[in-house]
């Protein structure tokens, strides 16, 4: 059985708090683990949004349903080529403004193998 998803312990802006990790601008998290999500890795940027490369590590995790945060006033977009990946998958994908994010993954991870994307400002 894979390792739960740590919660978001909370979401103010600029500032996200994971269980057992502390405090990050930005998250990835992951049955089992969470690290720092800097978008400079893969390219990102607010247009066209989350790339296909920034989720891939939770898919590797062992993933299956996926919450996207769109930032706290929705600025940050998700790639057409993202969402076309993980429906070709089979991958669940939600996305929502951060707050709403936060509250549906901590929900999920109770019983889901989940994993998810937070951006802590616009």
């Amino acid at each position: 059985m894979l390792a739960r998803s740590p919660r978001i312990l909370s979401i103010s802006w600029g500032t996200i708090e994971v269980e057992a990790l502390g405090e990050m601008k930005d998250a990835k998290c992951w049955p089992g683990g969470a690290r720092e999500w800097d978008w400079s890795e893969t390219g990102t940027r607010h247009s066209p949004g989350i790339q296909p490369a920034d989720v891939e590590e939770l898919l590797d995790a062992g993933a299956t349903t996926l919450v996207l945060s769109r930032g706290m006033e929705e600025r940050l977009g998700v790639a057409e080529e993202t969402l076309a990946m993980l429906r070709e998958r089979g991958i669940e994908v939600h996305t929502a403004e951060t707050g709403e994010a936060m509250d549906l993954y901590n929900e999920l991870a109770a019983t889901t193998p989940v994993g998810g994307l937070f951006h802590s400002t616009c």
